[in-house]
């Protein structure tokens, strides 16, 4: 009973919000409306998003194609990907961003409502599945994905999150259906469950866990890294819109292109940008987009990413969300292609950067990265009341998170960060002499 309600849940997520109507593309003829479907507070959307709302250079691109339209942007933010699918297989929004499994459901409703919609190209993503973590209560005493069995963990059932969750399960040996109960909740909701001790963990996307252990109330528990298998977001758009204006898409393109190509330059400007925008604080979104943060940007769709959107498609049939898809025809890149064109084959053979500490000093427009972790924590010993944020790469996925969140190793005269307590465990299992110790501790001995 309690799966078929889950299942019956998400399933209303996917209904379209309005009856089936024209195109969202709306207009007299000459004046032309497109719609954009974003979530402004999945913070690895914000090239297809919010910051790129930010910057007008979509509007700007439209106007550059003087093709004799006049064209507004109407952009709509929702808290997650269903809303977007069931307004775009309804004809109301052209162009969407969501992540991976919302992207799959999103091709597998397209295609049923004969509404068929692409993949055109890629937002934020990590190659090891980073952008993925379950977390618990601070005072939590789960120190292991083992200690969730028969244990209430919220998440978002058909999203990437619910993903990492059940392949973290098996790998633990643990029924995904029947080893926990499952709480299928809207993020927020999760959160507030997991205050109230209503739930016992909480596995979400990007930025639900950086957010909630910089706020002291949660903390990791297992980093979706571990699963080594990529997760991404991208941008999905209408199959009739794409071929009726291939142009508007292109420009779209473009414009995501160029906000890419701002984030890389100016990673504080943006997070301050995007902060002020959501209200996160800048903190969390620096964390997943600073210049060495969890996520990677750049719009080619990568081989690696449609490999692990192929695999995605087996957890979504096994909970009866949908049935086979054919990821390769939902995948079109001839649109990014053309918009980026010479450089879309080195965006596509590029590699995510060294992941390395860095040093958000207060007031400072730009961080100091950091070679090692006792490097980091030299300066931030030395520098305490002068710290906004401190993050490190976790010594086994290189997921970057708080410094002062971290669990900490020594080992001879290393220290070394990790994001979660088991990994922790395991490398001082497998080094002799190794031993955890405090935040505080690891400060002492790098000062």
């Amino acid at each position: 009973m309690k799966r078929t309600t889950l299942l019956v849940a998400a399933a209303l997520l996917l209904l379209p919000l309005t009856a089936c109507g024209g195109s969202a593309e709306a207009g007299d003829g000459k004046n032309v409306t497109i719609t954009v479907g974003y979530q402004s507070k999945t913070i690895n959307t914000v090239t297809a998003g919010t910051l790129l709302r930010s910057l007008g250079y979509f509007e700007r691109d439209l106007n550059a194609l003087n093709d004799g339209h006049t064209y507004k942007v109407d952009w709509q933010d929702y808290a997650t990907g269903a809303p977007i699918t069931a307004q775009m297989t309804a004809g109301k929004i052209d162009i969407g961003s969501m992540g991976d499994f919302p992207l799959l459901i999103n091709a597998a409703r397209g295609k049923q409502l004969g509404r068929p919609t692409l993949l055109v190209a890629v937002t934020g993503y990590n190659l090891r599945g980073g952008l993925n973590t379950i977390v618990t209560s601070p005072d939590s005493k789960l120190a292991s994905l083992a200690d969730l069995k028969g244990k209430k963990v919220s998440t978002s059932v058909g999203s990437a999150a619910d993903g990492t969750l059940v392949r973290a399960l098996q790998r633990a040996g643990i029924d995904p259906d029947k080893g926990i109960e499952k709480l299928n909740q809207q993020p927020a909701v999760g959160a507030s469950a997991l205050s109230a001790g209503s739930a016992d963990a909480l596995s979400q996307f990007v930025a639900w866990p950086g957010l909630l252990a910089f706020q002291g109330k949660a903390k990791a528990l297992y980093d979706g890294a571990e699963l080594n298998l990529p997760t991404f977001h991208g941008v999905t758009a209408r199959e009739d819109f794409a071929k009726q204006r291939p142009a508007v898409l292109e420009a779209f393109l473009k414009a995501q292109s160029e906000a890419t190509d701002y984030l890389d330059a100016h990673p504080v400007a943006a997070a301050e940008s995007v902060a002020k925008a959501t209200g996160l604080p800048p903190e969390v979104v620096y964390l997943y987009n600073g210049a060495h943060g969890i996520s990677t940007f750049d719009p080619a769709i990568k081989p690696q990413l449609v490999s692990a959107l192929k695999q995605d498609v087996s957890v979504l049939k096994s909970a009866k969300l949908t049935g086979d898809i054919d990821v390769d025809a939902f995948v079109d890149d001839q649109y990014v292609k053309k918009a980026l064109g010479a450089d879309y084959a080195q965006q596509l053979a590029a590699a995510p950067p060294a992941a390395t500490g860095e040093v958000w000093p207060k007031g400072a427009e730009k961080t100091l990265s950091s070679k090692t972790p006792d490097q980091l924590l030299s300066y931030v010993a030395r520098h305490k009341d002068g710290i906004r944020a401190a993050y490190v790469p976790d010594a086994t996925t290189g997921t970057l998170w708080f410094a002062d969140k971290a669990i900490w190793v020594t080992d001879g005269k290393q220290l070394l960060p990790f994001l979660a307590p088991e990994t922790a465990r395991a490398y001082v299992a497998a080094h002799g002499g190794a031993r955890v110790v405090t935040y505080a501790d690891a400060l002492g001995r790098a000062s």
